[in-house]
């Protein structure tokens, strides 16, 4: 998918104030890892995560989200009139029905014309919500835009403490699953793209390329839906190693089409974000792309995995520190359980 008349226009977000350090974690673990013979310090040894961010009792995804998005908007400097979309894009949503979208639209008085719904595709949501959004603004039916998400990773990260508390017939080996569950943090995030007319000083949009190996669907599960109504306590199973493996098999072969398509190759490319995942996703990928992780902006070891938001919070931030020149040409690279991998390309 190519694109001539989408800008990304700005981003928003919001962070928790409270901070969980991995040691923090592992303290609570204690009898555990005693039991286990495990050794502290080893939950930020494999993952690269030093801490993550909680929000505090009561917090939406709606309502954190909609923080994220006010921001976004206000910098934009597009009238609320102008915009024909929005689309919550959160694994965490407020309730199975109606969609949260509807929350946040009454939130930040868009108009009533808005096409409004949830996107869910695990830690691609917003990506795969920019090139819907991307699609409809260059076939005109809309000129502007927000996407918005609002993960609450504390439910995940709690439930799967006592999970683990709780179970005396865990091993070394059958403890594994829940392990990539304790790199979860929380944030939110708010995008807007806008027709090129309405943003001349935004970012072009200039292409996307999506791929899918669904034989690799059961490698990520949870086992509850992740709304937050009746006290939902998630648990999720992650196969790390095999997850790791496919996933970097399908972004290298989704790379080699993306390249195809934007016309790129590895030397085009000045500045890379990735959904932050850990250390050794980061290695990996990069090495399998061969792509120099110095184009990397990471920020895993202070966020954690905040799934949907990570990538373009990451993006967000980098902007703010100036890692990004004008002119640089840049890839944003997902890969979600599922499995899939999402791809764009910007000309900053």
């Amino acid at each position: 998918m190519l694109y001539n008349n989408v800008c990304l226009a700005s981003i928003g977000y919001e962070l928790p104030s409270k901070v969980v350090t991995s040691a923090e974690i592992e303290d609570r673990l204690t009898p555990l890892y005693d039991r286990l013979g495990l050794p502290k310090g080893r939950l930020e040894l494999m993952t690269g995560i030093k801490e993550r961010r909680f929000w505090k009792n009561g917090a939406r995804p709606s309502s954190v989200a909609s923080i994220a998005a006010k921001r976004a908007i206000e910098s934009s400097g597009i009238p609320v009139d102008k915009f024909g979309a929005l689309f919550h894009t959160s694994v965490c949503r407020d309730f199975l029905e109606p969609a949260t979208a509807n929350v946040e639209h009454h939130t930040l008085g868009l108009p009533e014309s808005v096409t409004l719904f949830d996107i869910s595709n695990a830690c691609l949501g917003v990506v795969n919500g920019m090139i819907t959004l991307a699609n409809m603004i260059e076939l005109k039916q809309v000129t502007a835009g927000v996407i918005m998400a609002g993960e609450m990773g504390e439910g995940l990260v709690e439930s799967t403490i006592m999970a683990l508390l709780n179970d005396p017939s865990l091993t070394r080996q059958s403890v594994k699953p829940a392990i990539a569950s304790l790199t979860i943090g929380s944030g939110a995030v708010a995008v807007v793209l806008a027709h090129r007319d309405l943003a001349p000083d935004g970012h072009k949009f200039l292409g996307a390329v999506t791929r899918c190996d669904t034989t690799s669907s059961h490698l990520c599960t949870s086992s509850q839906d992740l709304g937050f109504e009746n006290g939902a306590n998630p648990i999720m199973q992650t196969d790390s190693e095999e997850l790791l493996n496919a996933g970097c098999a399908l972004a290298t072969r989704t790379w080699e089409d993306f390249k195809n398509e934007l016309g790129w190759d590895n030397d085009t490319v000045d500045r890379v974000f990735t959904h932050q995942v850990g250390s050794a996703h980061r290695r990996l990928l990069y090495q399998s792309l061969n792509l120099d992780t110095d184009k990397d902006f990471a920020t895993l070891p202070f966020l954690g995995n905040v799934g949907s938001v990570s990538l373009p919070v990451t993006l967000a931030m980098g902007m703010e520190k100036g890692v990004i020149a004008k002119g640089d040409k840049v890839a944003m690279l997902g890969i979600g359980s599922g499995l899939n991998c999402v791809m764009l390309g910007l000309d900053w």
